[in-house]
């Protein structure tokens, strides 16, 4: 999700906090930002992008899964060479003679600091949606925390281009650790911002990585429309969020200024937000606890996704229309209100124009937070049929 902010009743929210207070005390510490997630500029360019930095086994992977903590090789969206972190989940049992199936799971907001990756979470095992059947049917998930979570920020928030590298360089990191007996061919399934880096996917990995074989893109309540994303939140608290996240990312990692569209009582409050992660419902308490300080005033302009460099920016991070051989899965529950299902349906309009096959799942009672686990059975077996060469649905012209 790229938010999960909702207003919460106190007594569920009391609830919430002890029940998440208690998961903590059963379950131990996250685990500690350390070494592990920092390379040399030599380790980095000891290899070329998907190749593996280090790795080392995780605790607590479902139905007797090997899971690795992992530093791998990427490449930023500037073309830098970076190293990523995520976590890589190994099936048991004998390989097939092709290699295992990989699926690339590409994760909602966490946050945008280092500390806020997911494979620091408590929970990573939880939060991979759909983690247990993919593991039963055989696949390799590879799970990326995307650049500057974990590893050394800035994290380019909601830039497509620096996502999509992350997810492939992942599938290339599973596919060749050692036990793992990766195949060639790979699913990507993500859900808000992670729908967002889905589709981004789609749209590079046959040029950058054309040893691999892309065979479906799958996307929950994805960001598509940046702009209309921007302009229709930001009278809600999780707009709000969202703004915010995206303008203290988007001037550091572009240098974009933010002096002309953020009040300066304002920026105390962004700060904050900025460097508050999310994992749990206490979270979004705290974020909607900080957000109230935009109350007196936040931004000097009506709409930003209309002011330069920020206009040209969330274009050029909205995800265009697919190659027409790729198919694609989406689905969007129509009680959400931070992605509003329009936006989707109008972008499932572009790629139905464009040629492509795509399957729309839609949620009658579904709000933004619960999107990708609603949809996981029924995203299960679009990506089932995917290895096996069916014919893809099509709800075009429906």
């Amino acid at each position: 999700m790229l938010l999960r902010l909702r207003l919460i009743p106190l007594a569920a929210l009391r609830l919430a906090a002890c029940a998440f207070v208690l998961c903590c005390a059963l379950g131990g510490q996250a685990f500690a930002q350390s070494a592990f997630y920092t390379a040399t500029e030599a380790e980095i360019a000891a290899g070329p992008p998907g190749s593996m930095i280090r790795a080392e086994p995780m605790e607590g992977a479902p139905l007797g899964a090997s899971a690795y903590r992992v530093l791998y090789r990427s490449t930023s969206f500037t073309g830098k060479p970076i190293a990523v972190s995520g976590v890589i989940v190994v099936p048991p049992g004998e390989a097939p003679a092709s290699g295992r199936p990989i699926l690339a799971w590409a994760h909602p907001t966490s946050g945008i600091v280092p500390r806020c990756a997911p494979s620091l979470a408590i929970f990573i095992f939880q939060q991979i949606q759909g983690l247990r059947s993919f593991v039963r049917q055989g696949y390799i998930v590879a799970a990326t925390d995307y650049p500057g979570l974990g590893t050394p920020g800035p994290h380019p928030y909601l830039v497509g281009v620096s996502e999509a590298r992350a997810v492939i360089d992942s599938v290339r990191a599973a596919r060749t650790m050692q036990g793992a007996d990766g195949g060639a061919r790979f699913v990507v399934w993500g859900h808000s911002q992670g729908g967002q880096a889905a589709l981004f996917t789609g749209l590079i990995a046959k040029h950058y990585a054309p040893e691999l074989k892309l065979l479906g893109v799958a996307a929950a309540a994805p960001a598509t429309e940046l702009g209309a994303l921007m302009d229709d939140d930001l009278d809600s608290p999780a707009g709000k969020n969202i703004t915010a996240m995206t303008l203290w990312s988007w001037t550091r990692v572009y240098h974009a200024p933010l002096d002309k569209i953020v009040a300066p009582e304002a920026m105390p409050v962004v700060d904050r937000l900025a460097k508050a992660c999310i994992e749990s419902i206490y979270d979004i308490w705290i974020r909607q606890k900080i957000s109230r300080g935009f109350d007196s005033g936040f931004l000097l302009v009506q709409h930003p996704a209309q002011v330069e460099p920020w206009r040209g920016l969330l274009e050029s991070n909205t995800p265009g229309a697919l190659p027409p051989t790729m198919p694609v899965f989406l689905a969007q529950g129509l009680k959400d209100e931070v992605i509003r299902p329009q936006v989707t349906q109008d972008y499932m309009a572009k790629l139905c124009h464009a040629g492509s096959s795509v399957r729309m799942f839609l949620m009658p009672d579904i709000g933004h937070g619960r999107a990708a686990q609603a949809a996981t059975l029924e995203a299960l077996g679009w990506i089932a049929d995917r290895f096996v060469d069916a014919t893809p649905p099509n709800d075009c012209g429906k």
